[in-house]
């Protein structure tokens, strides 16, 4: 029943979503071109509060919790299991102050609305998962951008998102960098769970009524041996997981 449901319900999130990303694009070209760096970052909050607005038609509800009073003088490297592409909204939203930029495939970069603008220009990384070396040096570069203007970067260690829910392990080269580049960052490591339920059946229809919880633990500083640190995130993240 609730399957059956979900078909006209995908297809009016389905345009809903793209009427979002369509009418963004331009708005962000214009904020970033006209007003600057700050006006962009703004832009590209309301585009994900809006897409988090057209997921509710499929039912989704979203739960934040636990910021820690997070510090925003600081840079921060956020941390995180993954679960789908619906993660990444409601980070940008309630992590605002904190200016998130992610490390990305460098296919998402190019042909999407408004998603592909705010990746290559925004200060995301976009990388070749096929190519360590290249990988590594945009994520290098994500460090050092985030150590000089106290922004976040954010890292799914999984490399894939989880189609189950299940956590992988988690893959530390690119964690590592990221590190050593913003050593006076703070680890904030974020537990998700139920995301995946959105794309339960696959990319269509999309699940419906999935309550998706985001857990914020408290921040760690980047001090000591990597191995140890990057061992204790993922543990931390993991133990939530439902």
């Amino acid at each position: 029943m609730f399957k059956l449901l979900s078909y006209p319900l995908t297809l009016v999130f389905f345009i809903c979503f793209a009427i979002t990303l369509v009418v963004f694009h331009p708005i962000q070209w214009l904020c970033l071109n006209a007003f600057g760096y700050n006006a962009h970052k703004r832009s590209v909050s309301f585009l994900n509060w809006f897409i988090m607005r057209c997921t509710n038609v499929l039912g989704v509800r979203y739960q934040f919790e636990n910021q820690h009073n997070i510090p925003s003088d600081r840079p921060l490297i956020i941390v995180t299991n993954h679960q789908s592409m619906y993660d990444i909204p409601p980070i940008i939203w309630y992590m605002r102050k904190h200016h998130p930029k992610f490390v990305s495939k460098k296919e998402l970069g190019k042909g999407i609305p408004s998603v592909s603008f705010n990746l290559r220009h925004g200060g995301s990384a976009l990388i070749n998962r096929k190519d360590p070396a290249q990988a590594l040096t945009e994520i290098r570069k994500l460090g050092d951008y985030i150590e000089k203007h106290n922004r976040s970067a954010v890292i799914f260690p999984e490399g894939t998102r989880s189609r189950d829910g299940r956590p992988k392990p988690f893959k530390p080269s690119g964690l590592k960098s990221l590190m050593k580049q913003s050593p006076s960052a703070l680890i904030v490591p974020i537990t998700i769970n139920n995301s995946w339920k959105m794309i339960r059946y696959g990319k269509f229809p999309m699940g419906l009524g999935a309550y998706i919880k985001f857990k914020v633990h408290p921040p760690i500083d980047n001090e000591g041996n990597s191995d140890e640190l990057i061992k204790l995130v993922e543990q931390r993240i993991t133990k939530d997981i439902l």
